[in-house]
Protein backbone atom coordinates (compact mmCIF):
# COMPACT_ATOMS: atom_id res chain seq x y z
CA UNK A 1 0.00 0.00 0.00
CA UNK A 2 1.07 3.55 -0.68
CA UNK A 3 -0.01 6.63 1.19
CA UNK A 4 0.21 10.02 -0.49
CA UNK A 5 0.35 13.16 1.61
CA UNK A 6 -0.07 16.48 -0.13
CA UNK A 7 1.02 19.89 1.02
CA UNK A 8 0.99 23.38 -0.37
CA UNK A 9 -1.65 24.97 -2.53
CA UNK A 10 -3.85 27.76 -1.25
CA UNK A 11 -4.94 31.09 -2.67
CA UNK A 12 -3.15 33.45 -4.98
CA UNK A 13 -3.92 36.08 -7.56
CA UNK A 14 -3.72 35.66 -11.30
CA UNK A 15 -0.12 35.81 -12.41
CA UNK A 16 1.13 34.52 -9.10
CA UNK A 17 2.83 31.29 -8.15
CA UNK A 18 2.04 28.37 -5.90
CA UNK A 19 3.67 25.04 -5.22
CA UNK A 20 2.17 21.73 -4.22
CA UNK A 21 4.12 18.76 -2.99
CA UNK A 22 3.32 15.11 -2.49
CA UNK A 23 5.20 12.64 -0.32
CA UNK A 24 4.72 8.91 -0.83
CA UNK A 25 5.16 6.36 1.91
CA UNK A 26 4.42 2.69 2.37
CA UNK A 27 5.61 -0.55 0.91
CA UNK A 28 5.08 -1.39 -2.74
CA UNK A 29 7.04 -3.29 -5.32
CA UNK A 30 7.66 -0.17 -7.41
CA UNK A 31 6.29 3.29 -8.01
CA UNK A 32 6.51 3.92 -11.75
CA UNK A 33 5.24 7.47 -12.01
CA UNK A 34 3.79 10.23 -9.89
CA UNK A 35 1.81 13.20 -10.89
CA UNK A 36 -1.00 15.62 -10.34
CA UNK A 37 -4.57 15.66 -11.53
CA UNK A 38 -7.09 18.39 -10.89
CA UNK A 39 -10.84 18.64 -10.73
CA UNK A 40 -12.79 21.86 -10.93
CA UNK A 41 -16.46 22.04 -9.91
CA UNK A 42 -18.68 20.45 -12.52
CA UNK A 43 -15.76 19.14 -14.52
CA UNK A 44 -14.02 15.81 -14.88
CA UNK A 45 -10.72 15.10 -13.23
CA UNK A 46 -7.89 15.81 -15.66
CA UNK A 47 -4.19 15.12 -15.79
CA UNK A 48 -2.04 18.17 -15.09
CA UNK A 49 1.48 16.76 -15.06
CA UNK A 50 3.22 13.45 -14.57
CA UNK A 51 6.81 12.37 -14.11
CA UNK A 52 8.38 8.95 -14.47
CA UNK A 53 10.30 7.92 -11.39
CA UNK A 54 12.92 6.13 -13.47
CA UNK A 55 14.31 8.49 -16.06
CA UNK A 56 12.26 11.54 -15.21
CA UNK A 57 10.23 11.74 -18.40
CA UNK A 58 7.52 14.35 -17.96
CA UNK A 59 4.10 14.83 -19.46
CA UNK A 60 2.00 18.00 -19.19
CA UNK A 61 -1.50 19.05 -20.10
CA UNK A 62 -1.44 21.57 -22.95
CA UNK A 63 -3.13 24.12 -20.72
CA UNK A 64 -0.19 24.23 -18.29
CA UNK A 65 2.80 23.78 -20.58
CA UNK A 66 5.33 26.53 -20.06
CA UNK A 67 3.75 27.56 -16.75
CA UNK A 68 3.90 24.47 -14.54
CA UNK A 69 6.94 22.35 -13.75
CA UNK A 70 6.90 18.95 -12.12
CA UNK A 71 9.98 17.60 -10.40
CA UNK A 72 10.88 14.64 -8.24
CA UNK A 73 13.12 13.80 -5.33
CA UNK A 74 13.51 10.04 -5.48
CA UNK A 75 15.44 9.88 -2.22
CA UNK A 76 12.43 11.38 -0.42
CA UNK A 77 9.74 9.79 -2.61
CA UNK A 78 8.41 13.27 -3.19
CA UNK A 79 7.16 15.16 -6.21
CA UNK A 80 6.62 18.87 -6.52
CA UNK A 81 4.49 20.90 -8.87
CA UNK A 82 5.63 24.48 -9.29
CA UNK A 83 2.79 26.55 -10.73
CA UNK A 84 3.68 29.92 -12.21
CA UNK A 85 1.67 32.51 -14.13
CA UNK A 86 -1.47 31.20 -12.51
CA UNK A 87 -4.82 31.78 -14.16
CA UNK A 88 -8.31 31.73 -12.63
CA UNK A 89 -9.02 28.61 -14.70
CA UNK A 90 -6.32 26.80 -12.72
CA UNK A 91 -8.68 26.87 -9.74
CA UNK A 92 -9.42 23.28 -8.75
CA UNK A 93 -8.75 20.58 -6.21
CA UNK A 94 -5.36 19.11 -7.05
CA UNK A 95 -4.87 15.40 -6.42
CA UNK A 96 -1.57 13.61 -6.17
CA UNK A 97 -1.47 10.31 -8.04
CA UNK A 98 0.95 7.41 -8.02
CA UNK A 99 1.05 4.72 -10.66
CA UNK A 100 2.65 1.68 -9.10
CA UNK A 101 3.33 -1.99 -9.61
CA UNK A 102 2.30 -4.19 -6.70
CA UNK A 103 3.83 -7.43 -5.48
CA UNK A 104 1.74 -9.46 -7.92
CA UNK A 105 3.14 -7.27 -10.71
CA UNK A 106 -0.26 -5.73 -11.30
CA UNK A 107 -0.87 -2.04 -11.88
CA UNK A 108 -1.99 -0.21 -8.76
CA UNK A 109 -3.18 3.41 -8.58
CA UNK A 110 -3.09 5.53 -5.48
CA UNK A 111 -4.57 8.96 -4.79
CA UNK A 112 -4.01 11.67 -2.26
CA UNK A 113 -6.82 13.46 -0.44
CA UNK A 114 -6.58 16.55 -2.61
CA UNK A 115 -5.53 20.11 -1.93
CA UNK A 116 -7.40 23.23 -2.99
CA UNK A 117 -5.80 25.74 -5.32
CA UNK A 118 -7.73 28.96 -5.86
CA UNK A 119 -6.66 31.70 -8.24
CA UNK A 120 -8.47 35.02 -8.08
CA UNK A 121 -8.73 37.35 -11.04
Amino acid sequence: QVQLVESGGGLDQAGGSLRVSCAASGIIFRIDAMGWYRQAPGRQRELVAQIAINGGTTNYADSVKGRFTISRDNAKNTVHLQMNSLKPEDTAVYYCHAAATDWTLQRADYWGQGTQVTVSS
